[in-house]
């Protein structure tokens, strides 16, 4: 991979931005290899946690801005030009909501700048470590447009509506210390080996316990963010009855009074249709 190195052990993925130089910004190879990294993570089911990290002085600066020059043309001449831009932005929307979707957690590890579209990604993932020098900024409006790739769409549920207009509007920087009072980050720390080493510890915890509870816990979160009290809790029934399950209970029970390890089964891995023959 060109934008990414990724790295698996003890069922914790960690997937590295690997461009410093170029600031980890997101050409059309970023949107192509995080695409095919996510949907194999997604269907492999061995990795029971996703950590992504970066390289050099900001996790990332966002779009690449070379690529609205060339790469990714723009019609704005004729209607049916604009209407294209549908299409092209529901397919980069598509990426970032997998991180969202994705049968296991993610946590993010935010060094330095996270800009522009590092903002969308970063917001669809689980949890937010940051170090003290991090900042996170609402780039589009500094270039004349508007946040189109998750952002404004995911941040109002993570910050007050009147922090996420102030940055939206003006592309302010937002520190990491005002971030982890909004509840944007979880945690803040003074250095990226110490935030770093704190999400895999993290991820190690969540990879300890049964991955379809923890698919499960997921699915009910992200469902009752969206929805009633009424209607959220008639999907916990189904999703409880669904994967139930007394021997992963038995266990967990039984491993913590002995103080040693649990064992579970990993996820399925999940064929697709299209595949078979």
């Amino acid at each position: 991979m060109q934008c990414f190195t990724l790295t698996q052990q003890d069922h914790v993925a960690r997937l590295v931005l690997s461009r410093p130089d170029a600031l980890n910004t997101m050409h059309p190879t970023f949107w192509r290899e995080l695409d095919e990294v996510l949907t194999t993570l997604h269907r492999e089911g061995q990795a029971r946690a996703l950590v992504i990290s970066s390289t050099g002085k900001h996790f990332s600066a966002g779009m690449a801005l070379e690529a609205f020059g060339g790469a990714i043309t723009m019609d704005d001449a004729t209607p049916e030009g604009r209407s294209a831009m549908f299409d092209l932005l529901t397919d980069m929307q598509s990426t970032f909501t997998k991180l969202e979707t994705l049968r296991i957690p993610v946590i993010a590890a935010i060094q330095g700048g996270c800009i522009g579209g590092a903002v969308d990604m970063v917001t669809a993932c689980c949890i937010r470590y940051a170090t003290a020098d991090a900042f996170f900024s609402i780039q589009e409006i500094n270039i004349g447009m508007v946040a189109d790739v998750g952002t404004l769409q995911r941040l109002p549920k993570l910050v007050p509506l009147g922090v996420v207009k102030e940055l939206a509007y003006t592309g302010r920087r937002l520190p990491a210390q005002k971030a982890l009072g909004y509840g944007l980050v979880n945690e803040v720390f003074d250095t990226q080996e110490a935030m770093v080493a704190a999400a895999l510890q993290c991820a190690a915890e969540i990879a300890a316990k049964p991955p379809v509870a923890i698919w499960g816990t997921k699915q009910v979160i992200h469902y009752t963010r969206d929805h009633s009290v009424d209607d959220s809790l008639k999907q916990m029934g189904w999703i409880q009855g669904a994967i139930w399950s007394n021997a992963h209970v038995r266990e967990s029970v039984a491993a913590m009074k002995k103080k040693r390890t649990a064992t579970f089964p990993d996820l399925p891995k999940i064929g697709s249709f299209r595949e078979l023959t």
